[in-house]
């Protein structure tokens, strides 16, 4: 019997950030200590202007070969999470195969979700190999939101990084008396979908359904005093907080019962990096408050789908994962799209970082 399991993460940010110091300069009322004591964000990495989420993928990707972690003939399926891609098509994963030196027999995909877009990424990889149609899956996920944001829009600048992560998902034999007697190295998974509220978090133009237009170029204050077009990107925030108070706790409870854990047999619990009040209050209404639950963006941001790989990999830098250990990992946003599952720390996870 085959059994997929994550074998190590390596992450990749801009070299470029934006501080806290630089925000206050451009908000009236917004002080750097306010942002950093509500979003727990003290500066976020910012992809260069021809930097795209292609790029940075390739990047988090090239840094595991670097480490001899696999080899680019190893990989035999690509998954590549992202909401910027560098066109409409061709696929931006058929791009990373090439870029990658992988193998022309290795199948490619891009998948188009955000915030609980890691989730959803490891249930396809370990479809994939777990039905024998892949031994070796690279998932990447890569984010370039910051060029969605209007630079006086002050509710998602201050909140949004850029940057991506590599995560490499191998098949391991195992025998029929350790499949029964063991527990996968990753899963069950919960998820959940509300596409009725999608709107909350939407670019509204530049796709078939509103093409971009000078009309759609046109940017508005709003009565909060926020600035953006249509061609920029929208978040109704105490909606998605609301969303997310809503459904989370319920999905955490779920997925411990099919997976008939305590919340104590969990190691650590690491949720979607959105901020810092946010995890604060999931944390407590999920029941978490005295378990290892990591909430730590000071100098990354919310990077959408690539938070919680980045956050697995410094969760181990500070001690608070281990080799083997069993982490709940929860995604949630845009969509309204959410997912959790656990998963077996790697025993090679990478604890340095480019």
């Amino acid at each position: 019997m085959i059994s997929a399991q994550m074998t190590d993460i390596d992450y990749y940010l801009p070299s470029t950030s934006l501080a806290n110091s630089d925000l206050e300069k451009v908000y009236t009322g917004w002080t750097a200590e306010k942002i950093s004591a509500k979003l727990g964000i003290d500066s976020r990495p910012i992809a260069a202007p021809d930097e795209t989420a292609l790029d940075m993928g390739v990047k988090a990707a090239q840094a595991l070969f670097d480490r001899g972690v696999c080899y680019p003939e190893e990989i035999d399926f690509l998954v590549f999470c992202t909401q910027s891609p560098d066109y409409f098509l061709p696929t931006s994963a058929c791009l990373m195969q090439h870029k990658l030196g992988l193998s022309r027999k290795a199948g490619a995909l891009d998948f188009n979700l955000g915030c609980s877009g890691y989730v959803y990424g490891l249930a396809l990889c370990k479809g994939l190999i777990e039905t024998g149609s892949a031994k070796n899956v690279l998932l990447v996920t890569s984010e370039t939101y910051t060029k969605y944001i209007n630079s006086k829009d002050r509710v998602n600048r201050p909140l949004f990084g850029d940057g991506a992560a590599a995560t490499l998902i191998r098949g391991v034999e195992i025998s029929d008396e350790e499949a029964k007697n063991s527990e996968p190295q990753i899963g069950p998974f919960e998820f959940g979908t509300n596409g009725a509220n999608a709107g909350m978090l939407i670019v509204p133009a530049g796709g078939h359904r509103l093409p971009s237009s000078p009309e759609t170029a046109v940017e508005v204050v709003d009565n909060r005093g926020n600035t953006r077009s249509k061609n920029q990107l929208y978040m109704n925030g105490q909606g998605i907080f609301a969303f997310a108070i809503e459904e989370i706790p319920p999905l955490v409870d779920r997925l411990l019962k099919k997976a008939s854990k305590t919340r104590k047999e969990i190691d650590c619990y690491v949720f979607h990096q959105a901020n810092r009040y946010m995890l604060k209050r999931l944390q407590e209404l999920s029941g978490l408050s005295d378990c290892n639950f990591f909430n730590d963006i000071r100098n990354i941001g919310n990077t959408v789908s690539s938070s919680i790989p980045i956050a697995m990999v410094n969760a181990a830098e500070q001690g608070m994962l281990h080799a083997d250990d069993t982490v709940m990992l929860v995604g949630f946003g845009v969509g309204l799209s959410w997912g959790a599952t656990l998963a077996r720390l790697p025993k090679s996870l990478v604890r340095s970082h480019s």
